[in-house]
């Protein structure tokens, strides 16, 4: 295979907004703080330390902004090993086939590491992937292209015959900026606001090798 593929972890590889969600409402009634939930799928692709100030508009202080994300980030791991995980539809056949036909996979996420490292480990999908890079790995989150640079030139591979999966609008927008292909899945977002992927699909059961290939002859 002449190409490598770079996964987005939240809603491409599992379904956690519901985590999330129960995370940051458990954090902001513990803090006396207002979660301001209909802004939540905004942060999408976005750093904690993004999110803390800009959306939920918290606070600006730096030292704060650690500590409730590292608090945030741990009730998270505690629901997701409450609750448990379940990939989404297709990822696991994909990522089998993929790894059957030598394709190079990472995981490109600004999720936490230890958010990534957990979510394997219940899954079982540690083998799959050579490398993962997460936002503890780069200065700017998506729609910086950082994360995914950085994982391409990780598996050794140019950005130009990197695949990125994505389901954030953000993350689209990162993946181009980074010269990469980019299959976005209509996980998060309508087809319609994720117009500028090379390829937009319901499902990642609707994907093989042979369309991957074909998006790199175009």
């Amino acid at each position: 295979m002449n190409f490598s593929c770079i996964f987005d972890w939240d809603g491409v590889i599992i379904d956690s907004s519901e985590h999330h969600i129960e995370g940051w409402r458990r954090l902001a009634k513990e803090e006396n703080l207002v979660f301001p939930e209909h802004l939540f799928k905004q942060s999408f692709g976005m750093k904690n330390e993004e999110i803390i100030p800009q959306l939920w508009k918290w606070t600006d202080d730096i030292s704060e902004i650690r500590r409730i994300d590292g608090k945030k980030e741990a009730m998270y791991r505690d629901i997701m090993r409450e609750k448990g995980l379940v990939a989404l539809p297709g990822v696991a056949a994909l990522l089998a086939l993929l790894a059957q036909r030598g394709v190079p996979c990472a995981i490109g996420s600004s999720a936490p590491m230890a958010n990534i490292a957990a979510g394997l480990e219940i899954l079982g999908f540690g083998a799959y992937f050579s490398e993962v890079v997460s936002g503890e790995d780069v200065k700017l989150g998506k729609p910086s292209p950082q994360i995914f640079l950085e994982a391409a030139r990780r598996i050794g591979a140019g950005p130009e015959r990197c695949v990125v999966f994505e389901d954030a609008k953000v993350g689209v927008a990162a993946g181009k900026a980074g010269g990469m292909k980019v299959v976005a899945v209509t996980n998060t977002y309508a087809a319609k606001e994720l117009s500028g992927a090379d390829l937009i699909v319901d499902s990642l059961e609707r994907i093989t090798v042979e369309i991957l290939e074909e998006l790199f002859r175009e």
